[in-house]
């Protein structure tokens, strides 16, 4: 199953956060809308990710709900019709909640940063470094902690848990 360390943290100026992950990445980053309808499930966390263009992907992620570097283990199915799969699972699986964002993605090496404005919550920034087969959790974490360096990302604002999360604890808008 393929994996990847992440990191999450409340991001408190947005533009400036931008600023810099643009000059890591060397891009101004794409812009991606996303719809995620989390379903129960008996382990890990399952969502669809809705692109808002007709295309998807049924995710079944597994992750430790602990602020800093951590694994993630991850499986991914590409839709084409994410609307009817939602109704499928939906009716047999049963909706958790629904997470809505526009994402800013930046590239830097193995890492994908992502600079979020998730409705209801406010502005987020996640670490995902994808992991080489060879590579080490230890590895992945050192990574991380790099670019949480240069990104100006202190302890203090890290999260545990995923979006979904925080909307059912109430978390409001940072």
């Amino acid at each position: 199953m393929p994996s990847n360390v992440e990191v999450k943290a409340v991001v408190s100026n947005p533009e400036d956060f931008a600023g810099v992950a643009a000059q890591l990445s060397q891009s101004e980053g794409a812009i991606i809308r996303q719809h995620d309808t989390f379903f129960h499930c008996s382990q890990g966390r399952l969502k669809l990710r809705d692109f808002m263009d007709g295309t998807g992907q049924l995710i079944f992620y597994e992750r430790p709900d602990s602020d800093g570097p951590k694994l993630s283990r991850y499986s991914i199915s590409p839709t084409s019709d994410p609307s009817s799969l939602r109704m499928v699972l939906s009716d047999a699986l049963g909706v958790k909640g629904e997470v809505r964002k526009e994402r800013r993605l930046f590239l830097v090496g193995q890492t994908r940063i992502h600079l979020d404005s998730v409705e209801g919550l406010g502005h987020y920034m996640e670490l995902e470094v994808v992991m080489r087969p060879e590579q080490t959790v230890e590895e992945g974490q050192q990574v991380a902690h790099g670019l949480m360096e240069q990104l100006g990302v202190s302890e203090e604002s890290l999260v545990t848990g995923a979006y979904m999360d925080l909307i059912l604890k109430g978390v409001k808008e940072t």
